[in-house]
C-alpha cells in the first residue's frame, strides 16, 4: 500500500508538472490564430492600409503609373519594390529608400497612387508572427531556442492526434452523430467539447503539426549549413552590357508595365505579386507571383536594359523535396487563398485553441480533484495513527 501511495504521488507531481506544457501549447495556438488573420486586423484599425477607391468605376494604376505616381509625390525617395497584396481590398506595399538612409514601407493607393501612410517598424502582424513563431527570443546566431521550443510542440500535437484517434474508437460516428451535452455538468460538457471539436479538426490539426514539424527540421537544417535548394546563383548582368551614358544623360531601361508583359509572355498564367527593381547598376528588375499551384511562387529576373530573360525559376524547376518543403509554410499560415481560406484557418484555429483549453480544464480538474483525495486519505491515515498512539494500554 505504502509502494502503492508513493507512485500515486508521483504521477500526481508528473500530471501537475504537465500543466505549464498546457498553458504553453494554448499560447501557441491562439497567438497562431490571431496571426493568421493579423493583417485583417491591422486592416480595421488603421485606414492607411485600405485600397479606397475614389470612385465606383475608378480601375487599378498600373505598376509603371504606380512608381510615377510616387516619383511625383515623393521625388527624393528610390523605389526598390512593390507588392500587391492578395486581398484586392489592402493598400499597394511599397519597400523605398530616403536619402538619410531610413528604407520605410509606405502604403499607397493602388487606384490613385496617394502614399497613404507608414508602415510602422514592427506592426501588429509582425508581432503576433514573432509571438507565436519564436516567442520574440533574438536571433543571434542561426535560429534562435525560442523557434525551436515553438517548432518541437509540434511533435506532441502530432502524437496526441494518433493516440486520440487510438483511445476514441470509431470516432467517424462524430461526424454522423455529434454528441455535446450541456446539462450534466461541466466535465461532461467539456469532455464532449473536446472530443468532438478534435474530432472535426483532425485535417486542420495533421496539417498544422505536420508543417510544424518542417519548422523544426528547417532549423536544424540551416543551423548545420545543409542546404536542400536547387535555386543556384542569382544571376548578374554582364560588365559588358550595361549601357554606359554621360552624366547629364539618364541610362535607358524598359518600364516596368512592359517587364511585366514579358514575363507573363514567359510564363503564361502568372498573376504578378510583387516586382523587385534593380538596386545596382548590374541588377535585374525580379517579378514574381502565384499560377496554377497556389502554394508556391514562380519568379522571372529580367535585364532591365534590353528585356532579356535572364533566368526563369518555376515550378517544374524545384526538385520533389522542395515542391513538398516550399509548400509548408503557406499550408500553415493559410496565406494562399486570399481572405476565405485565411477565415477557414481562422475558425480551425479557435477550435483547435478550445480544444486544447478543454484539455486544460479536464486535466487539472482531475488532477486537482485526485490531489484533494490523497491529501485526504493521508490526513485520515495520520490521524488514525495518532489516535492509535495516544490510546492508553490495559494493564492487568
Amino acid at each position: 500500500m505504502a509502494k502503492k501511495s508513493q507512485a500515486r504521488t508521483w504521477f500526481l507531481v508528473h500530471s501537475w508538472l504537465a500543466l505549464p506544457v498546457w498553458f504553453f501549447l494554448l499560447i501557441i495556438c491562439v497567438t497562431g490564430t490571431l496571426a493568421t488573420v493579423s493583417q485583417e486586423i491591422i486592416w480595421l484599425a488603421s485606414p492607411d492600409v485600405r485600397a479606397n477607391k475614389p470612385s465606383d468605376d475608378a480601375r487599378r494604376l498600373t505598376h509603371s503609373q504606380v512608381l510615377a505616381a510616387i516619383e511625383e509625390a515623393a521625388p527624393e525617395a528610390i523605389v526598390r519594390g512593390i507588392r500587391r497584396p492578395d486581398e484586392g481590398h489592402f493598400a499597394l506595399s511599397v519597400q523605398a529608400t530616403y536619402p538619410d538612409g531610413s528604407s520605410p514601407t509606405l502604403y499607397v493607393n493602388p487606384y490613385t497612387g496617394a502614399i497613404q501612410g507608414v508602415s510602422p517598424q514592427f506592426d501588429f502582424r509582425q508581432f503576433t508572427r514573432a509571438l507565436h513563431g519564436w516567442w520574440l527570443v533574438p536571433f543571434t546566431n542561426g535560429f534562435s531556442w525560442g523557434w525551436y521550443l515553438v517548432s518541437f510542440m509540434a511533435l506532441p500535437m502530432l502524437v496526441s492526434l494518433i493516440t486520440g484517434l487510438v483511445v476514441y474508437k470509431r470516432f467517424w460516428k462524430g461526424f454522423f452523430k455529434p454528441k455535446l451535452r450541456f446539462n450534466q455538468g461541466a466535465r461532461i460538457f467539456w469532455g464532449d467539447f473536446h472530443r468532438l471539436s478534435g474530432i472535426w479538426s483532425i485535417w486542420f490539426i495533421a496539417v498544422i503539426s505536420i508543417t510544424g514539424m518542417w519548422f523544426l527540421v528547417q532549423a536544424v537544417l540551416f543551423d548545420n549549413q545543409i542546404s536542400i535548394s536547387t535555386e543556384g546563383v542569382p544571376p548578374v548582368i554582364a560588365r559588358d552590357v550595361v549601357p554606359l551614358a554621360a552624366d547629364s544623360e539618364a541610362v535607358p531601361r524598359i518600364g516596368l508595365d512592359e517587364a511585366i508583359t514579358i514575363a507573363k509572355d514567359r510564363v503564361p498564367g502568372l498573376d504578378v505579386s510583387s516586382v523587385s527593381l534593380p538596386a545596382y547598376a548590374y541588377g535585374h528588375i525580379s517579378i514574381s507571383g502565384r499560377g496554377n499551384y497556389p502554394l508556391m511562387f514562380q519568379s522571372i529576373d529580367i535585364n532591365p536594359y534590353n528585356g532579356d530573360v535572364d533566368k526563369v525559376r518555376l515550378l517544374d524547376d524545384r526538385s520533389g523535396l522542395e515542391f513538398v518543403t516550399e509548400s509548408m509554410r503557406p499550408l500553415h499560415t493559410g496565406d494562399f487563398g486570399g481572405l476565405w481560406i485565411k477565415l477557414i484557418w481562422f475558425v480551425f484555429g479557435l477550435i483547435l485553441s478550445m480544444m486544447v483549453l478543454s484539455g486544460l480544464l479536464i486535466w487539472s480538474k482531475r488532477t486537482a480533484k485526485a490531489t484533494s483525495a490523497l491529501l485526504s486519505k493521508r490526513k485520515s491515515t495520520a490521524s488514525g495513527s495518532s489516535r492509535l498512539e495516544q490510546r492508553p494500554v490495559n494493564q492487568s
